[in-house]
């Protein structure tokens, strides 16, 4: 179904680690940075989407997470709907307030992530991305991970996952030295997309990591797991990100002279496949440039689910950005670095904007609405017209769990 939603108001917190401040804290500054954005009030509000991932471990507040932060700001009354759905629950949350509002059941709505991952037991912060994938199988995939670390030479990947780290960076190292073998991708290109991204986050007053690194700089860091070093792999933090989103009708009477319209969003969960078949991402971005008229070749700025380096790389290739294993080549070339054809990750991607995973789906839509806006200062991407959100979350099997692909366009 082709969407026809209109983004009145972003707000979103800096990224980092905010161990002072709880979850109320957190999502308040953003909802009510989106709400003075859009220039309404919230008793306008008609329902909420509020997208969370780790509280339930992380602080242990569950079941009624959206409520209790917007209850906080005295949101109430309205239908609020918790959305869970691991680094996907973001994008999810603004999934389906803007399928409600293209219905027609709501002319006003709002959809909010946040999350808190600092804890000083790091341990359960960690624990929070192990349970992203299917526990039942934990056994087997530690044990696969292990096994491929050692067969690959990869000492650092060998051991610590789950407890010095996240898992998901095992998970991501071992894409990355496949990508290595199958297409002769270097570690180099893999460095070149931390480089780029902390560039691009050097001028994110909102990132977490505002330092400028070289790709000297980068390989030079500490090892994590085999190829990644510290700078490739995405940091987890603390942070909410809200949108205000209202009908075609309500953005008219509000007249909103420089509307962002959420045209495609495109939700799907991960299946069985063979490696060479399509997978969630190739067929979400498929699904996504068919419902909005668009190809690749129309974006003008895009936000990927870089929770590693190689990822990104991955993901150039597919969401249709090249071909299969020239993603390292792209990066390489300084396409994808602002000034280039088709800048990506221009808020510095999660690798320094950071990752609190409730929260990234839409905090690559505020990024995405600003600079469609021509707010976006020192970062802008000059005559962004088309940008595109790539939001992905959990492991099962051969690919992510869950994944969606979200076009705006103004």
């Amino acid at each position: 179904m082709r969407l026809n939603a209109t983004i009145a108001g972003v707000g979103m917190t800096p990224f980092g680690k905010h161990l002072d401040r709880g979850l109320k804290s957190i999502g308040a500054e953003a909802v009510e940075a989106a709400l003075a954005d859009a220039g309404i009030e919230a008793s306008q509000l008609e329902a909420a989407w509020v997208g969370n991932a780790a509280a339930g471990l992380i602080t242990g507040q569950e079941c009624i997470r959206g409520q209790v932060v917007l209850r906080s700001i005295g949101i109430g009354r309205i239908p609020v709907i918790n959305v869970e759905n691991a680094c996907a629950s973001a994008s999810t949350a603004l999934h389906q307030a803007s399928a409600m509002v293209t219905a027609g059941l709501y002319d006003m709505v709002l959809a909010l992530g946040v999350e808190k991952l600092y804890h000083e037991d790091k341990r359960k912060s960690f624990s929070a991305f192990s349970g992203a994938v299917d526990v039942e199988a934990m056994q087997a995939i530690m044990e696969g991970l292990r096994k491929n670390a050692e067969s690959g030479g990869a000492k650092q990947a060998g051991s610590g996952a789950g407890q010095k780290r996240s898992m998901f960076m095992d998970i991501y190292a071992m894409a990355a030295r496949s990508h290595m073998q199958r297409y002769g991708t270097t570690v180099e290109q893999f460095a070149a997309i931390s480089a780029k991204n902390s560039f691009h986050g050097s001028m994110n007053p909102r990132a977490q990591f505002r330092q400028a690194l070289s790709v000297e700089q980068v390989l030079a860091e500490p090892m994590i797991a085999e190829p990644l070093t510290r700078p490739m792999c995405s940091p987890i933090g603390d942070g909410a990100a809200a949108v205000v989103i209202v009908s075609e009708k309500k953005a008219r009477e509000m007249g909103i002279s420089n509307p962002v319209r959420v045209i495609s969003s495109v939700l799907r969960s991960g299946w069985d496949h063979g490696g060479d078949e399509p997978g969630t991402a190739d067929v979400c971005s498929a699904e996504a440039y068919e419902e909005a008229g668009i190809g690749p070749e129309d974006l003008s700025v895009v936000e990927c689910h870089d929770a590693s380096a190689p990822a990104e790389v991955m993901a150039y290739e597919a969401l249709g950005l090249c071909g299969k294993g020239e993603g390292g080549k792209l990066v390489e070339s300084g396409a994808t670095r602002l000034g280039g054809r088709l800048p990506v990750n221009t808020s510095g991607g999660l690798l320094r904007k950071g990752h609190p995973v409730g929260a990234t789906g839409i905090a690559q839509i505020v990024e995405l609405t600003e600079q469609l806006q021509g707010r976006s200062g020192d970062r802008q991407v000059e005559g962004a017209r088309i940008g595109l959100a790539h939001n992905g979350g959990g492991n099962i099997g051969p690919d992510a769990a869950a994944m969606c692909v979200t076009i705006l366009t103004r």
